[in-house]
């Protein structure tokens, strides 16, 4: 009969430790914290090297895992999936840089972090061999592991790209 006097949250606070409810919600919340923390720290490197990229004193490609597995989105002429740095460096950054005069000056616009994921959205300008303007906008899906970036997708105009590599 004691039970009955007891307010109704209390009653289901009991039966929800008999149970054993309450271990998955404190282990799940518990685990949530680091993933928080590495979210911001991705976010922060990520940051750090687009800045450095943007100053001339590195590049985001200096966190390529070796076996990073880097696509670019779309149809153009370096569309595909790469299955290391250095072959995404050969066929891929090569033949782009290969036809600019100055090197791709990043402008981030947004970064959003979710664990081992972030997402940067950034503008690029340029000025192509042929004195062309070169901008182009871009949308990068990264995913690092131990401050690396193992996995990625580039989303980008890939016919402003087609129209560089062509030069046009």
């Amino acid at each position: 009969m004691a039970a009955r006097t007891l307010p109704q949250c209390c009653r289901l606070a009991g039966l929800a430790i008999a149970m054993g409810l309450v271990v998955p919600v404190v282990s799940a919340h518990a685990a949530d914290t680091p993933t928080r923390t590495t979210a911001h720290d991705n976010a922060a490197q990520i940051r750090a090297a687009f800045e450095a990229w943007r100053i001339g004193q590195g590049s985001v490609f200096d966190l390529l895992a070796d076996d990073v597995v880097w696509t670019v989105a779309g149809d153009s002429p370096v569309s595909g999936t790469y299955r290391s740095k250095q072959a995404f460096l050969d066929e891929a950054v090569a033949p782009i840089t290969a036809q600019l005069a100055t090197p791709i000056l990043p402008q981030m616009t947004r970064i959003v972090a979710d664990g081992a994921h972030v997402v940067v959205l950034w503008q690029g300008t340029a000025t192509a061999r042929n004195g062309d303007a070169y901008r182009n906008h871009y949308a990068w899906h990264l995913e690092l592991a131990d401050g690396r970036i193992v996995r990625a997708t580039a989303f980008l105009d890939t016919w402003a790209l087609a129209q560089l590599l062509d030069g046009a």
